[in-house]
């Protein structure tokens, strides 16, 4: 899984946010809102990474049970793809 090379994410103030570039402001409307974790697991599929990978980076970095990463791995990954915002 990666994210199109079209979508970018900024912090602003305390907030992470992903916006469209290029064409795709056009077509998309708005912008995406993120918490830390959210906007860690973005930047990990700008370059790309699977569930697995996924899992395991979110095991590394925060103090959570491999259920808990799973399940809100599953969760953060079916809101991109709700988004249109993967490859």
């Amino acid at each position: 899984m990666k994210i199109k090379e079209d979508f970018i994410l900024r912090k602003v103030a305390d907030s992470y946010v992903v916006v469209p570039v290029n064409d795709l402001t056009l077509d998309f409307n708005g912008i995406i809102n993120l918490n830390e974790t959210g906007a860690f697991l973005f930047e990990i599929l700008q370059k790309g990474a699977d569930r697995d990978e996924l899992i395991n980076r979110i095991l590394e970095e925060y103090d959570v049970s491999p259920q808990k990463a799973a399940a809100d791995i599953d969760v953060f990954i079916g809101k991109v793809k709700d988004a249109d915002i993967l490859e």
